[in-house]
């Protein structure tokens, strides 16, 4: 249970007070930028597609004696739904061959919208959190993420057209 601990609540920072999704989301960015040198964007959508696999057996673990809840600690599904709504901007930095943080709009716009999506629950990640179960759990962050991969796609492509 130590090792799932350890996973569910990204090494104890789902214990930071207050909003410890805010601090979960947050500590995905430097992870991902770390990723991202490491290996680009393949090695971030093969980290994610990890992380959310070791994070599920982590939330099952977590959830074990408490089936149905959504504990405050377990963080691991905010850093996958972080990390995808990150996507297109790690994607843009490896296709134009750029640092990750030279796209630090995108990087803002990135946790904003997966905050928002995440704490509003709109449409399809609602549905996913009204699972109340550990799939439930990872699902509604990885929709969430999905949603602000969008908008981070279409400010992109807006600011794009409008700057350039």
């Amino acid at each position: 249970m130590i090792g799932a601990q350890v996973v569910a609540t990204l090494g104890g920072i789902g214990h930071l007070r207050p909003a410890p999704g805010t601090w979960g989301s947050a500590a995905a960015i430097p992870l991902l930028w770390a990723l991202h040198i490491a290996g680009g964007f393949w090695l971030v959508l093969a980290a994610t597609v990890a992380v959310a696999l070791l994070g599920y057996w982590s939330v099952v673990q977590m959830t074990r004696t408490a089936p149905g809840s959504d504990p405050s600690e377990i963080v691991i599904d905010e850093v996958v739904g972080q990390w995808i709504a990150l996507w297109p901007v790690s994607l843009g930095a490896t296709m134009v061959q750029v640092p990750l943080t030279s796209l630090w709009p995108g990087l803002l716009t990135a946790f904003l919208a997966f905050r928002l999506f995440d704490i509003w629950k709109p449409g399809p990640v609602g549905l996913f959190d009204r699972m109340h179960s550990p799939l439930g759990v990872m699902l509604d962050d990885a929709m969430a993420g999905f949603l602000a991969a969008m908008v981070v796609a279409v400010a992109a492509t807006v600011a794009h057209l409008v700057f350039m």
